[in-house]
């Protein structure tokens, strides 16, 4: 595995997201900077999930899944037309982005890059996990930022 790194200028890892972020507030995508992408890869994945949902919602709950994102792309810049990749549908049953909005206490959400060794022959509104099954095999490289949001 590559040095692959995964940023926000909107937040420190671990550190809290800040509320614009949130569903019930902007609810559009904090900017992101990834860096160490190898030259083996063909395309890039973006996934970001809430494994602390499981309790309330009985699932890890899928706020935003992206791909075929551009090898060579270096920042996703807050509130993001993914024109140029494709996205997937969340688990508010939407399609693109859908910010943290834990119904009970505070979580921590994973934004979870992947560097793949080819692109996705999925379609348009797949879902997360359409897309994990799919990424099977072909992961050349891994980074995840975390950060936390509280209702």
């Amino acid at each position: 595995m590559s040095d692959l790194e995964l940023a926000s200028p909107a937040f420190d890892d671990g550190a809290p997201i800040p509320r614009e972020y949130g569903y019930t507030e902007a609810d559009v995508n904090p900017p992101l900077e990834i860096e160490g992408v190898p030259e083996a890869a063909e395309s890039l994945v973006l996934v970001l999930d809430d494994p602390d949902a499981v309790e309330p919602a009985g699932k890890v709950w899928a706020h935003w899944v992206v791909w075929d994102v551009d090898p060579d792309r270096e920042r996703i810049p807050e509130d993001w037309d993914a024109a140029s990749a494709t996205e997937g549908t969340n688990d508010y049953d939407e399609r693109g982005y859908g910010g943290p909005n834990p119904p009970d206490r505070e979580h921590t959400y994973r934004f979870r890059l992947f560097a793949l060794d080819d692109t996705l022959d999925l379609p348009p509104g797949a879902t997360k996990a359409d897309v994990e099954d799919a990424v099977e095999g072909h992961v050349v490289a891994r980074a995840t930022l975390e950060g936390t949001y509280a209702p």
